[in-house]
């Protein structure tokens, strides 16, 4: 396991007190965080960014490959104890939203949130995220918002079937450095405004963002795939479709297909 090599403070006017931590090489860094934790190591706002992670992890068992050098692999250790358990949905949709905040000030209006909280530019994925929490009782105690995002890789591995990234879009060469500490920033915005209850704004501006909304999509369930219209994601995370009848989803319960 990597030991921090240099610690940034983010900008003073920060007032949750972030601090940015590079890693130079470790497994995973909600791994890493989610230690850090248990170990009674660290605070809200302490940000482990890797310069290489070689066992990042995705969604559902899923892993998350990155080129070292050249990414956004990062974790924020949060404490949204003032949300309830049933609520869990609401911090997904936060960071979603600061993931899309921040590429959207290099692309425009090409980004999109991929139910649940995949990140597009127009059909191609540029990065996921992966929540991971504890609980204790019926309260949330800690969660570890981790963040993968393509910033400078052009090659990617043959089985990923849509990737892309910032400079493969843009043309443009970044400081994934100064990159991931803009995403802190926006990631701060956002978790402020969870913190203001601001929970309709969240979930009306995670529909004004999300990917193929009011378009015909293919989706499978178990092993029947069918078209339908993608309307919206509910408070609770629920994907509501339509065709001939309403229906909703919960994460996991159908797939895309491509």
């Amino acid at each position: 396991m990597s030991h921090p090599t240099t610690i940034h403070p983010l900008k003073p006017e920060l007032p949750s007190g972030y601090t940015f931590i590079e890693l130079q090489s470790v497994d995973s860094t909600n791994n890493y965080a989610m230690a850090q934790v248990h170990a009674g190591l660290a605070f809200e706002g302490n940000v482990f960014f890797a310069h290489h992670q070689f066992a990042g992890k995705g969604q559902r068992g899923k892993t998350w490959a990155a080129k070292p050098g050249e990414n956004i692999t990062m974790s924020a250790v949060l404490q949204p104890a003032f949300i309830s358990i049933d609520q869990q949905f609401l911090l997904s949709a936060c960071i979603a939203l600061a993931c899309n905040d921040f590429l959207s000030k290099y692309l425009s209006d090409k980004i999109f949130i991929k139910w649940p909280n995949d990140l597009y530019i127009n059909d191609r994925k540029t990065g996921g995220i992966l929540i991971e929490n504890i609980l204790h009782g019926n309260k949330w105690q800690w969660a570890i918002a981790g963040t993968g995002i393509n910033i400078n890789q052009e090659i990617f591995d043959a089985h990923l079937p849509n990737p892309t990234s910032l400079k493969k879009e843009s043309g443009k060469t970044f400081d994934v450095i100064h990159l991931a500490k803009e995403l802190c920033i926006c990631i701060d915005k956002r978790y402020r405004s969870l913190i203001n209850k601001k929970n309709n704004e969240i979930i009306n501006d995670y529909n004004q963002r999300l990917y193929k909304r009011n378009e015909i999509v293919r989706l499978k369930k178990d092993e029947t795939i069918f078209e339908t219209l993608i309307k919206e994601v509910t408070p609770q995370g629920r994907l509501i479709t339509v065709n001939t009848i309403e229906r909703s989803f919960d994460f996991g319960e159908v797939s895309w297909v491509i």
